[in-house]
C-alpha cells in the first residue's frame, strides 16, 4: 500500500471516529434532557445526526442536527450543561418553527428566536440546563418581561425593533445569545413554498407536548417555566376574520339578480330566435348569507388603551365595510362597558358605521366586569330590539368577572395579538386573537 493511500485511509478513519464521538455526545445530551423532560420524548428523538465541518458548533434544519466535531467536543469538555442547552435550544427552534417563518428582518429575527429559546431554557428549574446568567442577559429579560406578555419570538422581535439598538448594542446581544448556526434555515429571500411536511411534523409534536403538560405532567409543567404558555400561543389555529364573522351571518333573500341560477344559453337563444324575447330571465331575488344582527362590546377599563380599542374596531370595520358583508339594513350595537355600560350606539347601515368610526370616543376607564354588558344585551333581546341575535364579540384584555351562565347566543372574547396575555375564558366562549393583518388565531 502506498504512502498516499495509507494517509488517505488514516484520514477517513479519523473523520469516522470524530463523527462517532460527535453523535455519542448528542445522544448523551438527548438522554440527559429526556430524564428531566419526559414530556419532550418525541421532540428530543426526532433527529438524525450529521457531521459538517462548516457549522459552528451545531445547527438544525428540523430533520437533522449538524455538528462540527471539534467544536462540539470542545463545548462538551468545557461544560456538558452548555451542550445540553444547545441541544434543547435547537429543539425549541423546531417546536416553534422558527426556521420556516418569513417576511422579517433576518438579523433581528435570528436574534429574537435565540432570545425566545434561551428565555425558556433559563426559566426551567432543571439540573441538566441550569446555568448562571450574565448581567446583560438578566437585564434583557427584565426589559422584555416588563410588557407582561408571553415572550415568543414574534413578541421579542417587536420589542427589539422598538428599542432602536445601536450597532454595538445589537452585536453584544447577538454574541450573548448565540447558541446555534442558522445556516440550514429556509432562505427568506427565496420564494420557495414552505415545507409542509416539516410544519406538520413539528405541529403534531408540540400539540402532543401541550396536551401532556396540561394533563399528565403537572410537576413538569411547573418546572418548565413559560414553556407551556408559549406552546399555547404557538398552537392557536389561524382563521380568516371574514370566515369567523360568517358565524354571525344569516340566510335571507335580497333584491338582486341571482346570477348563479341564470342560464345565458337559454337567454341568448331566445333573443336570436325571437329578436327581443329571452326564454329565461334571472331571478330578481337571491339568497345571501350576510351580517344582520350581532353585538360588539368594547372593554373600556384602564387596562385597555384607546389605541388598542381603535385598532380592534378598525379591524372589524375593514371587514364589515365590504359590500358583500352587509345587508342593506343591519342591527349592530356597539357597546362600551367597563364595570358598567357607558354607551350603546346602534348601527343600521354601512354609512352609520363609517360615521361612528370618524367620531369615535372612548368612555369609561374603570374596572372590568363582563356581567353588565351581557345583562344589557339580554335586556335588548327581551324588549325586542334584537329578534335574531347571532352572537356577541367582546374585545378585552381578559381580566375581569365573567358571567356564570352561558348566554343563548355565540360569544367570543377577542384580544389584539400585540396586547395578548394568555388567560382562561369560560368554556362556553371562544377565545380569539386578532393579528395585524385581519387574521384571527383561535384558542
Amino acid at each position: 500500500m502506498s504512502y498516499n493511500s495509507e494517509q488517505s485511509q488514516g484520514a477517513e478513519q479519523a473523520a469516522h471516529q470524530l463523527e462517532k464521538i460527535g453523535r455519542e455526545i448528542l445522544c448523551i445530551c438527548r438522554d440527559e434532557l429526556y430524564f428531566s423532560m419526559r414530556f419532550m420524548d418525541v421532540a428530543l428523538s426526532s433527529f438524525t445526526y450529521q457531521m459538517d465541518a462548516q457549522v459552528s458548533p451545531f445547527g438544525t434544519d428540523g430533520y437533522r442536527m449538524y455538528f462540527h466535531p471539534r467544536e462540539l467536543g470542545g463545548l462538551y469538555r468545557e461544560n456538558r450543561i452548555l451542550a445540553n442547552r444547545g441541544y434543547l435550544h435547537m429543539v425549541l427552534h423546531c417546536i416553534f418553527r422558527h426556521m420556516v417563518k418569513r417576511g422579517m428582518d433576518e438579523r433581528y429575527w435570528d436574534l429574537s428566536c435565540d432570545i425566545a429559546a434561551e428565555h425558556i431554557i433559563d426559566g426551567c428549574d432543571l439540573r441538566p440546563v441550569r446555568f448562571s446568567r450574565s448581567l446583560l442577559r438578566r437585564e434583557t429579560y427584565r426589559k422584555l418581561e416588563a410588557s407582561g406578555h408571553v415572550l415568543n419570538a414574534e413578541r421579542v422581535l417587536r420589542e427589539l425593533t422598538e428599542w432602536e439598538l445601536t450597532e454595538k448594542e445589537l452585536s453584544m446581544l447577538e454574541e450573548e445569545f448565540y447558541v446555534d448556526d442558522h445556516r440550514y434555515w429556509e432562505d427568506k429571500d427565496q420564494n420557495r413554498p414552505p415545507d409542509e411536511q416539516l410544519e406538520k411534523k413539528w405541529k403534531d409534536i408540540d400539540e402532543k407536548m401541550e396536551t401532556d403538560l396540561e394533563t399528565f405532567s403537572k410537576e413538569a409543567s411547573e418546572q418548565s417555566g413559560g414553556f407551556l404558555d408559549e406552546l399555547r400561543v404557538e398552537n392557536r389555529e389561524r382563521h380568516d376574520y371574514r370566515e369567523f364573522l360568517r358565524k354571525f351571518s344569516v340566510f335571507r333573500e335580497e333584491l338582486k339578480a341571482d346570477e348563479d341560477t341564470f342560464d345565458y344559453g337559454f337567454y341568448t337563444y331566445g333573443l336570436s330566435l325571437y329578436g327581443n324575447m329571452p326564454l329565461i330571465e334571472p331571478q330578481e331575488t337571491r339568497e345571501a348569507r350576510k351580517i344582520e344582527e350581532f353585538a360588539i362590546v368594547v372593554d373600556t377599563s384602564m387596562s385597555c388603551s384607546g389605541a388598542l380599542v381603535r385598532r380592534f374596531l378598525e379591524e372589524t370595520y375593514s371587514v364589515l365595510s365590504e359590500n358583500e358583508s352587509f345587508f342593506r339594513k343591519v342591527n349592530i350595537h356597539i357597546i362600551q362597558c367597563d364595570e358598567k355600560v357607558h354607551q350603546d350606539v346602534k348601527i343600521t347601515s354601512q354609512e352609520e358605521l363609517e360615521k361612528y368610526m370618524e367620531h369615535f370616543q372612548l368612555y369609561g376607564e374603570g374596572g372590568t366586569d363582563f356581567r353588565p354588558a351581557f345583562e344589557y344585551v339580554d335586556s335588548l333581546i327581551e324588549t325586542g330590539e334584537y329578534t335574531n341575535l347571532k352572537g356577541l364579540i367582546y374585545f378585552t384584555d381578559g381580566y375581569g368577572i365573567y358571567p356564570n351562565k352561558m348566554p343563548p347566543y355565540r360569544t367570543a372574547f377577542v384580544f389584539l395579538e400585540e396586547d395578548y396575555r394568555d388567560v382562561d375564558v369560560p368554556p362556553w366562549a371562544v377565545r380569539l386573537v386578532i393579528s395585524g393583518d385581519s387574521e384571527i388565531e383561535r384558542g
